[in-house]
């Protein structure tokens, strides 16, 4: 989800005002899976890498992370989504870390759609974790890999969406997105509408996908 901030500096307000809106594309995108057939999406929200930006753009991300949750729980509740985090969330002050713990507790039990928050997430690391556990078993194959990255329980990924004309993964689902099928688009996540994400899926479903067989 990029692009915030230069959503915010093309209309000469603040960083802060950016993320807000970005919250919003969220609410509206996490609305329209209703109408999809899409099992589980995933949102790259904080980085580890995030946590070199300004002490004062740490401290809004994470209180309108705390509003959304606030505010949102009971109608994602309702629709019967699942909450899950990827990432070590446990890094966020323990407001934010109650408030996620009682989030995922309540959601437990659906199974309309999966809502995955990557949250102090970086694939990298994920994948050295997993790599160390495996060894542990005495089993270092691609399966037992797989069976402890964040991402274990999850669908496999089929389509990887990169808004704010970034043409990189940014250290995002590394290891999930190698028969992945990639979207770029020019749009910034602010404006990123579900229009914007129907469209990728309708392109998505025009592609031939292979894995590497032929």
């Amino acid at each position: 989800m990029d692009g915030n901030g230069r959503w915010a500096k093309k209309r000469l307000l603040p960083r802060a005002m950016g993320h807000k809106k970005g919250v919003e594309a969220v609410r509206q995108l996490v609305r329209a899976l209703r109408d999809t057939d899409v099992e589980a999406l995933t949102l790259y929200a904080f980085s580890t890498e995030n946590w070199g930006r300004p002490a004062d753009e740490i401290a809004d991300l994470t209180a309108l992370m705390k509003h959304f949750i606030r505010s949102d729980l009971d109608e994602i509740a309702d629709a019967g989504v699942r909450l899950n985090i990827i990432g070590d969330y446990s890094a966020f002050d323990e407001e934010a870390v109650a408030l996620i713990d009682g989030a995922l507790e309540r959601t437990a039990a659906n199974t309309a759609v999966t809502l995955t928050i990557a949250l102090n997430y970086g694939s990298q690391a994920e994948i050295v974790r997993a790599a160390r556990a495996a060894a542990a078993e005495g089993e270092v194959t691609e399966e037992a890999i797989a069976r402890h990255l964040d991402t274990a329980g999850l669908p496999p990924l089929d389509l990887l969406i990169r808004t704010s004309g970034e043409v990189r993964l940014s250290n995002f689902l590394l290891w999930q997105a190698a028969y992945a099928e990639l979207y770029f688009t020019d749009v910034l996540w602010p404006d990123f509408s579900p229009a914007h994400f129907r469209e990728a899926l309708d392109h998505f479903a025009g592609r031939e996908r292979r894995y590497g067989g032929r």
